[in-house]
């Protein structure tokens, strides 16, 4: 968390330096109050009406489009079109409003992480005020369990620890002393102090926040930008080309009013409305399968975002770590050891390194209650130091139960990592302690960095055990060790830190007389512990994965460089010698980013979105709310603060940075299949475009009546283009880069596909209608038929690509084929019975007629599956090449 160091009030204004131990008095309390305003962090934002969300939805390009659309359809009496395009109109407006309510929310839940009430001295008695009621200056007492009601600055600490994870995303402990920072809306967890108002509401650590998520509204997804952009081009180009029909039909002499009704059911025919069907469809059931694998979408235009996702910009703590604090690295003067297991949990395995090259493992501990089990007995040693650090310690484990199935620390988190510890070696943490009781102790300190405990030994002794930082407990003046050892051990040290982990020196005596805890002398060292927040067991296959579908991970934190940087390279994304970032316009090509603050987090978003990124932002404290909320996907941890999963699109279940590659799978499926329907439906619309343009040149005056064009859109664009959103991913959806985020949604080949399906379907349309003519056959009928049958052969020939047929392989999608079927029948309904004959303008047709227009009709879908064929498979939907050769966006 970021520590504003201006002055926040003046020395002379009652601030710590011109401190009155009886506080302010009333009128003062009053002048102030005036002067400042009350300590409320994220009052004041305006209420926007329902309507006013209401309207601000409709007037989006798109919805703009459909609304015209629905106008003509209704004027036309195409009653089941209508219904469709207001239909998706409601559900698109629903999920707008949803989404604006939903950013409110996220400023809203702000003011409930403040303080209700605060202890002050006024007028030299300790009052109860509402905390709204402080001001800067204020005398405020806060103690365990208090939530910081505002930024303090401590003038008496004792022991104080407080809880900034809701604001760091940190989950051990911050121990705070005289003239050190408390933050509002931090918890006090232990110990107790007095501090003086530093700074209240929108001044504060959390109005600050407040401020930056106001500021900073998440705009249009890069798939409603190229959607509109597509809007408005179709639109005009319908416009455009039936116009263009009605000026040949008026020069061929057709009447005007026919000729009007055609020219707009053209319209209606080439836009494809039911395209924000398909994308609601899509992206409805892309958030269902996401939500089954514990990733849940709030706001469903997020799902598809996530496979445009060039950056993962990812914190470290709970996310690529398991946000819980664990004994990785153990040193005696033997040797070194690797430790290992899930969590808390007091079993595991140890292994030891033998001089760096490797590591052979020779002991273990604890009954197999699922974990790896025994695997030998551990060294003296080792048990030497597991025993003194359990002892000189105050937490405990608590075993699963009803309420958790994991085991959890209670107290400090780091020292519960050394009661798992011992649990590891082999060690009954309650035998221990039982057996060398407790009779004296001096607690940690700031000054001197390092507790000590005294405990009564079996045979009457005493046993005193010091643990805290090297520097303070390898000394000569605590430890009666030669100069050598001492000095190996502080190497030691410091190449444990340079790991990223918070190194603890262990010493213990045994003498017959009661010694002196507050200063310890004489004490034989017996080793080092390596504390850290472990990596997760999958990361760094999450790392790699992310790597094969050409997505940059990001490591950003608030950890010290050298932490920042060990745990990159146990991810895979740093390398020694590869720069760390400790700003956000740190060195190029820099995958690591350090010592960065909240404020800083938001600018890091902003850099790589002005170099051309689709960014994803994980987080889960208070602080990232901003973040998340500019970042084009914001990812909140399940187990992380409201306010952040509030802000995000998508909330992790499971805390899990694999589910987000899931999800980027799952983004990237729906976007194809929205790219698959566009190729199937404007390959379509351009087809009867043509057919009508073109149809006068071979003597066919009006190929096509205006019902007969109104049903074949209502057949090819309703039910089977909605199916094709329900597709299944391409096998190698993982395996290729991003889409550049400036490409249009027809691009990488898709326009020309689509210009080469609609040149085939209006081919072998014309050539049937052209010998129907000829021949003296129902011409007008049989391009009725052909057109249809045709557009639908094209919905089966686009589906996506599956693995070659074996065990387990299943058929995706069946509801499909069986939209297409149901649409054929329909279509062949037109043309036989009776009440749709009469009402489309169709005659029956013979078998040889028939089966001519069927055959005719296959061949576009026919030609369109061998090019695909022919193309190896691979890549992403009806793409003319594999989309692994499409260079990603240039990642600086």
């Amino acid at each position: 968390m970021s520590v504003d160091t201006r002055p926040a009030v003046d020395p002379g204004d009652g601030g710590p330096a011109g401190l009155d131990p009886a506080g302010l008095d009333a009128a003062e309390v009053a002048r102030r109050g005036a002067a400042y305003g009350p300590n409320v962090v994220a009052g004041g934002a305006a209420r926007v009406g329902l309507a006013r969300r209401v309207a601000r939805q409709l007037t989006d390009p798109l919805v703009a489009l459909l609304l015209a659309a629905g106008v003509v359809t209704t004027a036309l009496a195409d009653y089941p079109d209508t219904a469709v395009i207001l239909l998706v109109v409601v559900v698109n407006t629903a999920i707008g409003v949803v989404q604006e309510v939903r950013a409110d929310r996220a400023i809203a839940a702000l003011d409930r992480l403040a303080a209700p009430v605060a202890r002050v001295r006024r007028d030299g008695v300790d009052q109860v005020v509402p905390a709204a009621d402080l001001v800067p200056g204020d005398l405020v007492r806060v103690t365990a369990g208090d939530i910081v009601p505002a930024d303090l600055t401590l003038t008496d600490a004792y022991r104080l620890q407080c809880d900034e994870s809701m604001l760091t995303g940190e989950s051990v402990p911050v121990r705070r002393g005289d003239a050190e920072p408390a933050h509002a809306g931090t918890v006090v967890v232990a110990g107790r102090a007095t501090g003086v108002v530093a700074r209240t509401g929108a001044d504060s650590a959390l109005g600050r926040i407040a401020a930056l998520m106001r500021d900073t509204r998440p705009g249009p997804t890069p798939l409603q930008l190229r959607l509109t952009r597509l809007g408005r081009v179709l639109g005009a180009t319908a416009v455009l080309l039936s116009g263009l029909v009605f000026l040949i039909g008026l020069g061929g002499g057709q009447p005007v009013a026919d000729l009007a009704v055609t020219a707009v059911s053209l319209v209606v025919a080439a836009v494809p409305e039911s395209l924000p069907a398909v994308v609601t469809l899509a992206l409805a059931l892309g958030a269902h399968r996401m939500a089954k694998v514990r990733a849940v979408p709030r706001r469903l235009h997020a799902v598809e975002t996530l496979g445009s996702v060039t950056v993962v910009a990812a914190d470290k703590t709970g996310t690529v770590t398991e946000g819980r604090m664990a004994v990785q690295r153990a040193v005696t003067g033997v040797g070194g050891y690797a430790v290992t297991g899930a969590g808390y949990q007091p079993y595991g395995r140890i292994s030891r390194h033998l001089d760096g090259a490797g590591a052979s493992a020779v002991d273990g501990a604890g009954t197999n209650h699922g974990g790896d089990g025994p695997v030998g007995v551990a060294p003296d040693d080792l048990r030497q130091l597991a025993r003194a650090a359990l002892l000189c310690n105050d937490a405990e484990l608590r075993a699963p139960d009803d309420d958790s199935d994991d085991w959890r620390a209670v107290g400090d988190p780091p020292e519960a990592a050394l009661v798992a510890f011992a649990g590891r070696v082999g060690l009954a943490a309650d035998d221990v302690r039982r057996a060398w009781p407790r009779v004296a102790e001096h607690p940690f300190d700031q000054a001197h960095r390092r507790m000590t405990t005294v405990h009564r030994t079996c045979d009457g002794r005493y046993l005193t055990v010091c643990k805290g930082a090297p520097e303070t407990v390898l000394t000569p003046e605590v430890t009666a060790a030669d100069p050598d050892t001492l000095g190996r051990l502080l190497r030691h040290a410091h190449v444990l830190a340079g790991q990223g982990l918070r190194t603890l020196a262990v010493a213990a005596a045994v003498t017959t007389t009661p010694p002196d805890p507050a200063h310890p002398v004489g004490l034989r060292p017996l080793g080092l512990l390596g504390v850290g927040d472990p990596v997760r067991t999958d990361a760094p296959a999450v790392a790699r994965t992310f790597a094969a579908a050409g997505i940059r991970l990001l490591l950003v934190t608030g950890d010290h460089p050298g932490t920042a940087a060990a745990i990159g390279g146990q991810l895979g994304i740093h390398s020694p010698g590869d720069p760390v970032a400790t700003d956000p316009d740190g060195p190029a090509g820099a995958r690591v980013f350090a010592r960065i603050q909240p404020e800083q987090k938001l600018a890091v978003v902003a850099t790589l979105q002005a170099q051309g990124h689709v960014v994803a932002m994980t987080g889960d404290g208070v602080n990232d709310g901003p973040a998340l909320r500019r970042a084009d996907i914001g990812v909140a941890m399940g187990t992380g603060s409201d306010v952040a999963r509030q802000a995000a699109d998508l909330v992790l279940v499971d805390d899990n940075l694999a589910t987000v590659a899931t999800a980027v799978g799952e983004g990237r499926r729906i976007y194809d299949n929205i790219r698959r329907f566009l190729r199937y439906a404007l390959a379509g619309g351009a087809a009867e475009l043509a057919v009508m343009l073109l149809g006068p040149l071979f003597g066919l005056a009006l190929p096509l009546l205006p019902a007969q064009i109104l049903w074949i859109n209502l057949l090819t664009h309703g039910v089977p283009g909605v199916a094709l959103g329900a597709e299944p991913a391409e096998p190698d959806v993982l395996r290729r880069p991003p889409r550049p985020p400036t490409e249009s949604v027809l691009g990488a080949g898709l326009l020309a596909g689509v210009a080469a399906i609609g040149a085939a379907i209006t081919a072998v349309t014309l050539a049937v209608g052209v010998v129907a003519y000829h021949s003296g056959r129902p011409w007008q009928t049989m391009i009725f038929v052909t057109l249809g049958l045709a557009q639908l052969g094209v919905a089966l020939a686009v589906r996506a690509r599956r693995p070659a047929s074996g065990p387990g392989v299943r058929r995706a999608n069946p509801a499909l084929p069986v939209a297409v079927a149901a649409a054929a029948v329909l279509q062949l309904a037109g043309v036989y019975l009776g009440p749709l004959q009469a009402l489309l303008g169709t005659e029956p047709l013979t078998l040889v007629e028939l089966a001519g227009c069927t055959a005719l009709a296959a061949l576009p879908a026919l030609v369109l599956h061998l090019s695909r064929s022919g193309n190896g498979g691979s890549s992403g939907p009806d793409s003319p090449h594999p989309a692994a050769n499409r260079p990603a966006v240039e990642q600086t």
